[in-house]
């Protein structure tokens, strides 16, 4: 047994997006007419006329561009809204499947009970996570190596367990988090060929806080990803860091876990 259901999003209490809508908008975009969209779906054409209204209705901005009259009902194009709408929801809808599939694994059916709840909403203290896709997984009997890719394309590469690759179910494509404590992350000023460490992530200071005895450097790898790094006081003095300064986040393969 397992648990399943669809994602519905919902606006002041009432829903507007449901997974066959999502299907109607899908099919909108691809035959560019709402009949024929209807058709494939399938619902009747009053049905996805009243869908697209009720969409547009409740969306900040216009989902559907539609147009009256010939013989096919007339045609209809997505808004640039409406297609990030739509990528919006697949990507909610995989994060909604990925849950399911940890609560059914969860899940001791024989007896009706949830094995451990705290694991399913479970909070981690490590300050860096990053969204990452895998490139590569190298495996021996006891140990694999990981090798990932950010959003900014920069490459990472984690060390973990045999037994953890089975136990996450991980496989290249798939998209996963990569975590990291903060004091686990090296500054360094230039990319430190020859150095042990797998891991150097190019990137520009965009704060530097100040306490008594430690540093904490905020990178910014690409526009929407940053790294946070704690180092002491006296190293961030020695290496004279500065906003805007471009550096090397460094970090060891060993202290990269993978979440998903």
């Amino acid at each position: 047994m397992q648990f399943d259901s669809s994602l519905t999003l919902l606006n002041l209490d009432t829903p507007f997006l449901l997974e066959k809508r999502i299907k109607l908008l899908q099919a909108i975009e691809k035959e560019g007419s709402i009949s024929k969209a209807a058709k494939t779906v399938p619902m009747s054409y009053k049905t996805a006329w009243e869908a697209i209204d009720s969409i547009n209705n409740l969306c900040p901005s216009i989902v559907v561009e539609k147009e009256t009259g010939g013989k096919g009902g007339g045609g209809a194009k997505l808004t640039s809204y409406g297609k990030n709408l739509i990528e919006t929801y697949t990507i909610l809808q995989k994060e909604h499947e990925k849950f399911l599939k940890k609560l059914t694994s969860l899940t001791d059916f024989n007896t009706g009970s949830l094995k451990s709840l705290k694991r399913v909403s479970m909070q981690i203290s490590a300050r860096n996570q990053l969204a990452v896709k895998i490139e590569k997984i190298v495996e021996d009997n006891v140990n694999a190596s990981i090798t990932l890719k950010t959003k900014s394309s920069q490459k990472m590469v984690s060390n973990i367990s045999t037994n953890s690759v089975t136990a996450l179910g991980l496989k290249v494509e798939d998209e996963i988090i990569a975590i990291f404590k903060s004091n686990n992350v090296m500054i360094a000023t230039s990319q430190l060929l020859g150095f042990s460490a797998r891991n150097k992530l190019e990137g520009v200071i965009k704060t530097l806080n100040f306490s008594e005895v430690s540093c904490e450097v905020v990178l910014e790898i690409s526009t929407h990803e940053t790294i946070t790094s704690v180092i002491t006081k006296e190293a961030a003095l020695q290496l004279e860091l500065k906003v805007g300064q471009k550096v090397f986040a460094v970090i060891k393969s060993s202290d990269i876990m993978l979440g998903n």
